[in-house]
């Protein structure tokens, strides 16, 4: 089968591989659409510790079922069924995963990263990673619900309530998702800045309070706009020694910070500044199953719409073109490739 390879820093290739046997308990899925995130940035720039090439990526994916293994493994599921895929793989057995949260699970893997993913024509997948789409959900759209599902998680960890002011530093796919979730939320004032004309603009059609970082100061507006206080939360989304900094000053005395970045240089952060003004921080790492199936009733009922984020559809052979597009912050938000 056809395939968009990681081969090496910064270079893949459309190629062939073997089409996936599914094992008991698997599904095999004919992939529809899948998009490239961030995660795949980082795979394609050649820093994630533990990608290997070659290596299929994608873990935002969505398909149908084309057979299914269910050796050991009863399923409602069956073949023909559209379903999305929640790429997450936990041992099921550390101390995280006994407790229910197994996306915090010590040995977390993800489809995409640590074995093949939707960036070709099947994918093995566990039946359990499966959620059906709506018939009012199109394939399109689906691919979007595991991004859809880290802003859902992101504002369920933050202590966001309503008329709260916020702020995001980053106005990235995941940035923007939290700023129409924080909407959802019942936030009051949405400020997100970026360098991108691009994004801000993007953030503007959403309602979102757009700064350009290369013409303001950052805090300074945030300050201004929010009567000198700072947000009641700030959400850290661009991963930048720079929006570290921001994080601390722009949100108020006894606020909290949320950073939902993956740092690929771990950055300093001024704690005695955290201190003196009892700053509150969390962290988010991806989402629990019912985030997902958040996420999906969401798309589903209209309450978020999509659409505006796919900027490109490209055929796997264009996987280049994909991940060139991606890498410029002016010319796509979110491209989904269809094999």
């Amino acid at each position: 089968m056809q395939a968009g390879l990681y081969i090496s820093e910064k270079q893949v290739k459309a190629d062939s591989i073997e089409k996936p046997a599914p094992q008991p308990g698997e599904a095999l899925i004919k992939v529809a659409f899948a998009g490239i995130c961030g995660t795949d940035m980082m795979i394609y720039s050649g820093k994630h510790p533990r990608a290997k090439a070659p290596l299929a990526m994608g873990h935002e994916f969505s398909g149908v079922i084309e057979s299914i293994n269910s050796i050991g493994s009863p399923s409602s599921f069956a073949a023909g069924d559209r379903v999305v895929i929640e790429p997450t793989l936990s041992c099921g057995s550390c101390a995280a995963c006994r407790s229910g949260a197994f996306h915090v699970c010590q040995t977390l893997k993800l489809l995409g990263i640590d074995k093949h993913g939707g960036f070709a024509e099947y994918a093995a997948v566990p039946l359990d990673r499966l959620h059906r789409i709506p018939d009012e959900l199109t394939d399109t759209h689906a691919a979007m619900a595991e991004p859809v599902a880290v802003a859902v998680h992101t504002i369920r960890r933050s202590s966001l309530k309503v008329g709260d002011d916020v702020a995001i530093l980053g106005a990235g796919p995941i940035g923007l998702l939290v700023g129409l979730m924080a909407k959802q939320a019942g936030a009051g004032q949405i400020i997100i800045s970026d360098i991108s004309p691009y994004r801000l603009k993007k953030a503007e059609q959403f309602g979102l309070t757009a700064l350009n970082a290369k013409e303001v100061n950052v805090t300074e507006e945030v300050l201004k706009r929010t009567g000198g206080n700072g947000a009641d939360v700030v959400f850290e989304v661009a991963g930048s020694q720079l929006t570290a900094n921001q994080m601390i000053e722009a949100v108020r005395t006894q606020g909290q910070v949320v950073v939902v970045s993956v740092y690929k240089q771990a950055p300093t952060i001024d704690l005695a500044a955290m201190h003196f003004r009892e700053l509150s921080l969390t962290t988010t790492r991806c989402y629990s199953k019912d985030d997902f199936a958040k996420a999906i009733r969401l798309m589903t009922s209209g309450a978020i719409d999509v659409s505006p984020f796919i900027s490109h559809i490209l055929p796997l052979e264009q996987v280049e073109r994909g991940f060139q597009l991606m890498a410029d912050p002016e010319a796509s938000l979110k491209v989904l490739f269809k094999p």
